[in-house]
């Protein structure tokens, strides 16, 4: 009987995970108890919430559970248990690296503004890494659904703090509303100043959503990405870049993005050169995490140990991980693939 490796020793990085959406159902319930938050009963449930984005109306609901979870997330020390947790499960999961996506404005009102906020976030994530061992580093990200001027003034903040953990710069929410073009001078100056350009497109919208990342925002990772195996050229053309596309299988059935786990094209992505990152989005609402993204992979499409080294390898290539902590991580992944 052919040794089936257990993909949680996988050494990987997690590149695709939002702030609230990381966190663990029962810490939910905890503190929204403690601040006497009534939860949408879709929240308080055994199983995950049945969503479905694909028009406004089901956007509009995942959103609204969203925010209510994120109205639970109060004081500094509700930040650093989210973080450190977030990075226990993924250091579970066989993470060696996290980069955890947020937009502080969201945080800001009940953390004493922006800057205050942001700071908080940071320190968690310091804390979490040094107590977990988990390399950890922060995506900030604009919202689509807010004027382009915020988004300047995110990418500003960003820049500021790209000596304490801030890594790049993302554009999230409904991919359907807006110009990513819009962004195009946020991402401009988070590029100046250092920052690595992650936006969403190729979800909810086409492949012309992942060409407007590239285009527009100079994108070198795209967050989901999964609509460019609908155009041939524009797969050649993320090959031939390198471009990382942040894939989430789980969420991507979860939000009807396809109807089943095998209809994720995993197997167009990786057979025409893409490099992906497998990500679990939202755990919070999708009920899975990292480590389940790579047995969707094996169950569903076919990959086999040799091809999952070969994703998390992608993953970690398309990190912003030091060069020694990809160098370490890399040798893990051989070492997997050996035992």
């Amino acid at each position: 009987m052919e040794h089936v490796r257990d993909v949680r020793d996988l050494p990987k990085a997690h590149l695709h995970l939002h702030f609230t959406g990381s966190m663990r159902p029962a810490t939910l319930l905890e503190l929204a108890d403690k601040y006497g938050v009534r939860l949408p009963d879709a929240l308080t449930g055994a199983e995950p919430p049945k969503l479905r984005a694909t028009d406004e109306r089901g956007w509009f609901r995942f959103q609204r559970l969203y925010d209510a979870a994120r109205s639970c997330l109060r004081s500094p020390e509700d930040i650093q248990r989210l973080v450190r947790e977030a990075a226990e499960e993924d250091v579970k999961d066989g993470s060696g690296w996290l980069e955890i996506q947020v937009d502080p404005t969201s945080y800001a009102p009940l953390l004493g503004g922006l800057i205050p906020a942001l700071e908080i976030i940071l320190d968690a994530v310091g804390a979490a890494s040094r107590e977990t061992g988990l390399g950890m580093r922060v995506v900030v990200a604009a919202n689509r659904m807010k004027h382009p001027l915020d988004a300047r003034t995110l990418a500003r903040l960003a820049v500021r703090y790209a000596d304490r953990g801030v890594v790049g710069f993302g554009l999230s929410n409904d991919e359907r509303r807006g110009m990513a073009r819009d962004f195009d001078r946020a991402f401009a100056i988070a590029r100046e100043g250092g920052l690595l350009a992650a936006p969403h497109g190729g979800e909810l919208s086409g492949p012309s959503s992942v060409r407007d990342c590239l285009d527009d925002l100079r994108a070198r990772r795209v967050g989901h990405g999964v609509r460019a195996a609908e155009d041939p050229r524009l797969l050649r053309r993320l090959a031939e870049k390198g471009v990382t596309c942040e894939v989430c299988p789980a969420s991507n059935v979860a939000l009807g993005v396809y109807e089943k786990p095998e209809d994720v094209p995993l197997r167009v992505l990786f057979d025409a050169g893409v490099p992906m990152a497998l990500g679990a989005d939202d755990p919070l609402l999708f009920g899975s995490r990292l480590a389940a993204q790579y047995e969707i992979a094996r169950r569903h499409h076919g990959f086999d140990d040799v091809e999952l080294a070969e994703l998390a390898r992608q993953s970690i290539r398309g990190s912003a991980a030091p060069g020694d902590v990809q160098e370490k991580l890399l040798a893990g992944v051989d070492q997997w693939l050996s035992s």
